[in-house]
């Protein structure tokens, strides 16, 4: 009965402890796929980043045409002169007040989400020199914008924008995804020996037999009933685990003696009928068990199924 006992229990627990590690890892990989999405986002965000950034040039060059009175004449297609640097031209000569070009950038690419460090560089057509330029550092007060109020008079001009600070989503993402894979799998590692080391060591040491409402603990010499614990001599505790290997059977007289006592000496005549005594009495309480006496046999373990 007890080998029946510990196997439900050992199966009860690791149903818990694998239904436990189940949910755990798939909230886990739930979590571990959504920063997946986000990661697989930003670089696709990443992936878009010149084109945004043309269609913001564009748009600034649109407004300094408006600027000039020229709702005609194009801006014309934004080029890419390296990873992070695109230039702006125009078909027609303008004027370009700093002020304006400043804050039409600086709106745009606000709008856009694009990085806030960058420096702007306008160029003459006809001898390629610098006829303005300015750094942008996140807000106006960190950049260098000299010459806001000087008027570049009308000629050809082209805009250079080179980004000068650009986070790189898709490298931040993968290494904050690899530490959180990592994370991931030294907690699932923790969880699984913690509770491998954890229950079944100890079920192993509370081994008992079920008595009715009793539970019977032979290798600690007691009965435990609900929250009362019942000591028990050595021959009672050697008895009732007779009675208990044979429920319902009779046992002998003499079967019992011989077992008991007969490896330890002298035999009282009336020792077993004192010890089936104090056993009936312990046992009183529980009216799914009764210890009876079979005259002129010996005893019986009546266990009500």
């Amino acid at each position: 009965m007890s080998r029946v006992v510990k196997s439900q229990e050992i199966v009860c627990y690791l149903r818990v402890t694998m239904k436990t590690s189940t949910t755990y890892l798939f909230k886990s990989l739930a979590i571990l796929v959504f920063i997946i999405s986000i990661w697989s986002c930003s670089s696709e965000r990443n992936e878009t980043f010149p084109e945004v950034v043309k269609v913001s040039l564009r748009h600034v060059g649109h407004h300094l045409l408006l600027t000039n009175n020229d709702s005609t004449s194009l801006v014309k297609p934004v080029l890419t002169l390296d990873e992070l640097k695109y230039q702006l031209s125009f078909e027609e000569d303008l004027f370009i007040h700093p002020d304006s070009l400043v804050a039409l950038v600086k709106s745009s690419f606000q709008k856009a989400d694009l990085p806030q460090f960058y420096l702007v560089e306008v160029i003459q057509c006809e001898d390629k020199e610098v006829a303005y330029s300015y750094e942008m550092k996140k807000n106006v007060e960190k950049g260098i914008i000299p010459c806001g109020g000087r008027l570049l008079e009308k000629a050809c001009y082209m805009v250079n924008v080179r980004f000068t600070k650009v986070t790189a989503p898709h490298k931040s993402n993968s290494r904050f995804l690899y530490v959180l894979v990592f994370i991931i799998v030294l907690l699932l590692t923790f969880v699984f020996y913690s509770r491998k080391q954890k229950s079944i060591p100890e079920a192993k040491n509370e081994s008992y037999e079920s008595i009715g409402r009793f539970k019977f603990y032979p290798d600690q010499n007691k009965l435990v009933k609900e929250a009362s614990e019942i000591s028990l001599s050595k021959k009672e505790c050697e008895i009732l685990a007779i009675f208990i290997a044979n429920p319902n059977q009779i046992i002998k007289r003499d079967e019992l003696t011989k077992k008991v006592w007969e490896d330890h000496g002298v035999i009282v005549g009336r020792s077993l009928d004192t010890y089936i005594s104090k056993l009936r009495k312990i046992l009183k309480d529980d009216d799914s068990i009764k210890l009876t006496n079979v005259h002129g046999v010996g005893y019986k373990l009546e266990v009500l199924k």
